[in-house]
């Protein structure tokens, strides 16, 4: 397994930004497929972005679609999720995830998960 640790979570207020880092050790990182996922109080945890090995395929959420970025960097072993234009309804404990065996926005298909880091965003 891939060891994660999230970081960057913080308050904003409405229409900012924020950038969330996550960084991994252990096993070879190109190896894995990463996720980005939250969960808010009292919701189930959704998927949010995810980006393929290499990092030439991304896929999102229809909800923040054009709002929040993913990419990666292999040489540093770091996934980022660059959210502009944040919204109240982005409150969310962000999660990185890191999944071995397939591209998926399906959360049981991750392997490893991080901490989670907070994300407040006040109207």
């Amino acid at each position: 397994q891939v060891q994660l640790v999230e970081s960057g979570g913080g308050l904003v207020q409405a229409g900012g930004s924020l950038r969330l880092s996550c960084a991994a050790s252990g096993r070879t990182f190109t190896s894995y497929v990463m996720g980005w996922f939250r969960q808010a109080p009292g919701k189930e945890r959704e998927f949010v972005a995810t980006i393929s090995w290499g990092g030439r395929s991304t896929y999102y959420a229809d909800s923040v679609k054009g709002r929040f970025t993913i990419s990666r960097d292999n040489a540093k072993n770091t996934v980022y999720l660059q959210m502009n234009g944040l919204k109240p309804e982005d409150t969310a404990v962000y999660y990185c995830a890191a999944n071995f065996a397939q591209y998926s926005t399906d959360a049981s298909h991750y392997d490893s998960w991080g901490q989670g880091t907070q994300v407040t965003v006040s109207s």
